[in-house]
């Protein structure tokens, strides 16, 4: 039984919403946390690969982050879902994949357009996916990655155990700009970075063993 003063269990997942309402169209929420989350940074800087002189300390735009998450599912912790007990993990791990291509109305409409001879065709933009991570993290991505492993399924060969690699690329302003609804997000998680490196508790030359700087 679980305690009124247990502290609540926030899920980490994906948001997905419209490119231009900016409204909600789909919460992917993960049936457990990931174990680990790898974030990688590739900075940019003017002074890199041979800029010229005193360029070295000027950061021309926020760095590439990439995130690797690695998660589980399993339908036996499901089975009160009239769904799970249908088609197993199917349905969910549909609503991921999804994610990596394009709608089918899309494809279609692209069809219809060269099929009337169309020169070029420019896809629509897909959806708008955020990764939550907690209240404070927040983070507009894109799939570069989707990797899924079923290890074990029912009668009807439904995986009912999997295992999901996801890699994400989070999109700043170097990405989609400061208007509109990506614009927006991608400043609201550099703010919500650098109010949260304020709280950091700062250390002292003492702690580093220097009296004085050179």
């Amino acid at each position: 039984m679980t305690s009124p003063l247990s502290p609540r269990l926030l899920r980490a997942g994906l948001v997905v919403l419209d490119p231009d309402s900016g409204r909600s169209r789909r919460v992917i929420t993960l049936q457990y946390n990931p174990d680990s989350l790898t974030r990688g940074f590739q900075l940019k800087t003017a002074g890199a690969d041979g800029g010229a002189r005193g360029e070295a300390l000027r950061i021309t735009g926020p760095p590439v982050q990439t995130l690797t998450l690695e998660a589980d599912l399993d339908a036996a912790d499901q089975l009160t879902d009239p769904d799970a007990v249908e088609l197993g993990l199917t349905a969910q791990l549909a609503a991921l994949e999804s994610l990596a291509y394009p709608s089918l109305a899309a494809v279609q409409d692209a069809a219809a357009l060269l099929a009337a001879g169309t020169l070029e065709v420019v896809p629509p933009p897909a959806p708008l996916v955020l990764l939550a991570f907690g209240r404070r993290r927040l983070w507009p991505v894109r799939i570069t990655e989707l990797t899924i492993t079923e290890e074990a399924f029912d009668p009807m060969l439904n995986p009912i155990r999997a295992k999901i690699r996801l890699g994400l690329r989070v999109l700043t302003v170097n990405d989609v700009g400061t208007d509109g609804r990506a614009g927006g997000l991608a400043m609201a998680a550099h703010q919500q970075l650098e109010q949260l490196a304020g709280r950091a508790r700062g250390g002292r030359l003492a702690d580093l063993g220097i009296d004085r700087l050179p």
